[in-house]
């Protein structure tokens, strides 16, 4: 489809994500949450909806959909009630959910995107605290479907986004931000591979310049950032195509084929009055006090976009550089502990975001798992800084040894394997001459106006020395050899 008609539309968006948080226990009693089990292990009378069992509400899970809420801005509703939706789930054993409706935990708040048109500030409507189904699985058996209940009773958070977004880019740097600061603050693993953390994306369409909403179209359990994106992308074409040929957009529930990046009605979209939503007899309200609110609010640790200002005011980082080490928690964790023992911020920064990422990356670690302390890497830093090492070597030969040891030290390596470089300027000069010999040709043009050659002549005496060779001082003593040469003429 041509850009001009799709210039023509303007795309309204508004996502449901659904996280689970990551508690030991279901929102409503005693049973394991923990992934991977075999099915139906997980379960008890209250899971399987027995007559006469009630639930009791977790504790820890209120505590991590305050924390939330507290992370996005959003004002903590003080008097809270569960609900029962009245829907069939299969895989649900009660025959209706006990989620939150009219006084949802969370409201408001803004979670905060940049796209390739710039920063915005996304709207958030509320969150509210509610129990995951079971899986249902159709593909294993022909004529039958198998469910797992484990899953069923898992604390769920589901954030709700006003319709403020207007591309696919944006809702999915929305999605990838709120996966971020779930794992931040340690409520989730926002693992979508498994399933803890899922999307449901309500799109429509409207001339450019509209203020009315047109009808949407809500795309069920995408589970990863791509599909989002695509889901999206399909949805906007296809109300367009329709749009243009004067077809009616019906209100839909739909779902997403990953294998050719399409979406497919599976239901008529449901209106909230079709769940029968009524207060939950058997929980009281919940009521959380300001003292209750603020010590949460205490034991938050900082959010990325404050320790990103935080490292650009003073630290002298770049915004890209703040960015890299606040892409996950972890990483800016290992960036704090280094720093008591290291003022070469932009060099430990260097480090964190290159070879050290590299490493827990091609070995699918994370940094809280590296064994390179805090102070060796601030030694290695240390020697370069001093003139004493190479980076290309250290990060080559003696970062290597490092990681196999935690008791190792740099300079015991480096002087060990005769790594450690050399300001001698008689070593030096051998070097320098051999280069210089070896490239005649490069000389005449350097003496020509060719300056830039220089670096030709660095790297030769790089080669040369094995990595050796002080580089500040090669390029001070082959300027000067080189306009003697000049000058002898």
């Amino acid at each position: 489809m041509s850009n001009i008609l799709l210039g023509k539309y303007e795309a309204v968006i508004g996502l449901e994500i659904h996280v689970q948080l990551s508690t030991k226990s279901k929102l409503f009693c005693g049973d394991s949450t923990s992934f991977g089990a075999e099915p139906n292990t997980h379960i008890s009378p209250i899971t399987l909806a027995h007559p006469g069992t009630l639930p009791k509400l977790n504790k820890k899970a209120v505590e991590y959909a305050v924390k939330l809420g507290l992370a996005c801005g959003c004002e903590i509703e003080r008097f809270n009630y569960f609900a029962r939706k009245n829907y069939f789930y299969p895989d649900l054993p009660k025959g209706w959910q006990t989620t939150q409706h009219t006084t949802p935990i969370c409201v408001g708040g803004t979670i905060t995107v940049k796209t390739e048109i710039g920063t915005r500030e996304i709207q958030m409507h509320h969150i509210h605290m509610e129990e995951d189904a079971g899986k249902s699985t159709h593909d294993i058996y022909e004529d039958s479907t198998c469910v797992d209940l484990n899953r069923a009773g898992t604390p769920l958070v589901e954030i709700v986004s006003e319709p403020d977004m207007h591309t696919a880019d944006e809702a999915w740097q929305y999605v990838n931000e709120i996966r971020k600061i779930v794992r931040w603050i340690g409520i989730s693993d926002g693992n979508m591979e498994e399933g803890s953390l899922r999307c449901d994306a309500n799109v429509s369409i409207r001339l450019k310049g509209d203020t009315e909403l047109g009808t949407r179209c809500e795309v069920k359990n995408l589970n990863s950032t791509r599909n989002i994106k695509k889901a999206i992308e399909f949805e906007i074409e296809r109300m367009v195509k329709m749009t243009e040929k004067g077809e009616k957009i019906l209100q839909q529930t739909r779902s997403f084929n990953a294998d050719n990046d399409t979406t497919f009605a599976i239901r008529d979209k449901e209106e909230a009055n079709d769940y029968r939503y009524f207060p939950e007899p058997d929980l009281a309200p919940l009521h959380l006090s300001e003292q209750y609110v603020q010590s949460l609010k205490k034991e938050l640790p900082a959010l990325p976009k404050d320790l990103q200002q935080k490292y650009q005011d003073e630290f002298s980082l770049s915004q890209y550089d703040a960015e890299q080490l606040c892409a996950e928690k972890e990483i800016a964790d290992y960036f704090e502990k280094v720093l008591p023992h290291s003022k070469h911020y932009k060099a430990i920064s260097n480090w964190i975001t290159g070879p050290l990422k590299h490493f827990t990356n091609e070995h699918k670690i994370t940094f809280s798992d590296l064994s390179l302390t805090p102070q060796q890497l601030a030694e290695t830093i240390a020697l370069i800084e001093d003139g004493k090492l190479n980076f290309s070597i250290a990060s080559s030969q003696v970062l290597p040894e490092l990681l196999k040891d935690k008791n190792a030290s740099a300079i015991t390596i480096a002087t060990t394997r005769n790594l450690l470089q050399t300001s001698n300027s008689n070593e030096l000069e051998k070097w320098i001459d051999a280069a210089i010999t070896k490239m005649p040709d490069k000389v005449n043009e350097y003496n020509k106006g060719k300056k830039g050659l220089i670096g030709l002549f660095v790297g030769e005496v790089k080669k040369l020395s094995k990595g050796k060779a002080d580089l500040q001082k090669v390029t001070e003593i082959l300027q000067e050899k080189l306009a003697q040469q000049a000058n002898n003429r």
